[in-house]
C-alpha cells in the first residue's frame, strides 16, 4: 500500500519547464529543487536538492522531441525519487511518446508503447497522469493506475470564445482514427459531424478520397489528437475547401510539429490552428494562425485530486 505524508512536491525535467512552473503556481506551491545535467559523455545526471522522504511527488515530463533523451531523463528522475524514499511517485506526462506503436501492424514489429509503459513502472512510478493518449487502450499497458485526461473540454472552451462558434460550422474528423474524438467535440458543441475518408499508400503520404457529411457552405473545424508532419490535416483542409467549405480551422491536443510541419500549415487553407501546450517548443510559431492554450489549470486540478484522494470524474465534464 502506498502511503504519503502531508507534503506534496512537484518536480520538472527539461521537456516542459514552463508548463511545470504554471502548474506549481496554480497549486500555490514552490517547484522542487533538482539539477538535471549531463556527464561529459552525454549521460544524464540527476541530483535532488531537497528531501522527498515520505512525500507525494509529481514529476512533470512530456516524452516529446528529443524523445529518447526526455524519456531517459524521466526514468532516471523516477528512480532517484524512489531511492530517496518518496512516499508516492506520479509521472505527469502531458504527452506520452512512443504511443503510436501500440500493436503489431506488420510481422516482427515492436510494441514500443507497452515497452515504455513497463519501463516507467519498473523505474518506480506508482501512477501516471497523462492527456489524450493516441489510443485509449494504452491505459491497459500499465500495471499501475493511469489517470487519462481529455483535451476536448479545454479546446471546446477556447473555441466557444471565437467567432467560429457564432457561425454555422461543422466538426470534422481528418481520418477514421479520430472519429470518436471529433464526435465527442461535436456533441459538446451541438454541431454536425463530418469525416474525411483517406487512404495512406505509404508512410507520411496521404491521399484524400472523399468526405462523409455535408460541409458545403459551412465553416469547418478539424479535430485531431496530434499534428505531427501536418500532412493529414493540410490535405484534409484542402479537400474541405474543394468540397465547398467557406473556411477551415483546426485544433489539436499535441502539437508535435516535426519536419516542415509549420511551413505546411502556414501555406495551407487553414485560417487558425488552436493547440494545447502539452509539448513546449523553444521556437514558437510566430504566425497569427497559431494559438496555444495552457493545460496547466486542468493538470493542477488533477494533481490536487490525486493528492487529496478525490475523484477525477469532474474534470471530464
Amino acid at each position: 500500500m502506498v502511503t504519503h505524508n502531508n507534503n506534496v512536491k512537484l518536480f520538472s525535467g527539461n521537456a516542459c519547464p514552463v508548463l511545470a512552473k504554471e502548474i506549481a503556481n496554480k497549486l500555490d506551491i514552490e517547484q522542487g529543487k533538482m539539477e538535471v545535467g549531463r556527464f561529459s559523455d552525454g549521460e544524464i545526471n540527476i541530483h535532488i536538492m531537497e528531501s522527498v522522504r515520505g512525500c507525494d511527488v509529481f514529476v512533470v515530463q512530456s516524452t516529446c522531441s528529443p524523445v529518447n533523451d526526455n524519456l531517459m531523463e524521466l526514468l532516471i528522475i523516477i528512480d532517484a525519487m524512489r531511492r530517496a524514499s518518496a512516499g508516492r511517485i506520479t509521472a505527469v506526462m502531458p504527452y506520452f511518446g512512443y504511443a503510436r506503436q501500440d500493436r503489431k501492424t506488420r510481422a516482427r514489429d515492436p510494441i514500443t508503447a507497452k515497452l515504455v509503459a513497463d519501463l516507467i513502472t519498473s523505474a518506480g512510478a506508482d501512477r501516471v497522469l497523462t492527456m489524450d493518449l493516441h489510443a485509449p487502450q494504452l491505459q491497459g499497458f500499465f500495471d499501475i493506475p493511469v489517470d487519462h485526461l481529455f483535451g476536448t473540454p479545454v479546446l471546446c472552451k477556447e473555441i466557444a470564445k471565437t467567432d467560429l462558434y457564432k457561425k454555422d460550422f461543422v466538426v470534422v474528423s481528418p481520418d477514421m482514427g479520430s472519429v470518436s474524438r471529433a464526435r465527442a467535440m461535436a456533441q459538446r458543441m451541438h454541431t454536425p459531424l463530418a469525416i474525411v475518408d483517406k487512404r495512406r499508400p505509404k508512410p507520411n503520404s496521404v491521399e484524400v478520397m472523399n468526405i462523409i457529411g455535408e460541409v458545403k457552405g459551412k465553416a469547418c473545424l478539424l479535430v485531431d489528437d496530434m499534428i505531427d508532419t501536418a500532412g493529414t490535416i493540410c490535405q484534409a483542409a484542402q479537400a474541405l475547401i474543394e468540397a465547398g467549405a467557406t473556411e477551415v480551422h483546426a485544433c489539436c491536443t499535441h502539437a508535435v510539429l516535426s519536419g516542415q510541419a509549420v511551413e505546411k500549415l502556414e501555406n495551407s487553407p487553414l485560417k487558425t490552428i488552436t493547440m494545447l501546450d502539452t509539448i513546449e517548443h523553444k521556437d514558437k510559431p510566430a504566425s497569427v494562425k497559431f494559438k496555444t492554450v495552457s493545460v496547466a489549470p486542468i493538470f493542477a486540478e488533477a494533481i490536487r485530486s490525486i493528492y487529496m484522494d478525490l475523484p477525477l470524474s469532474r474534470l471530464y465534464e
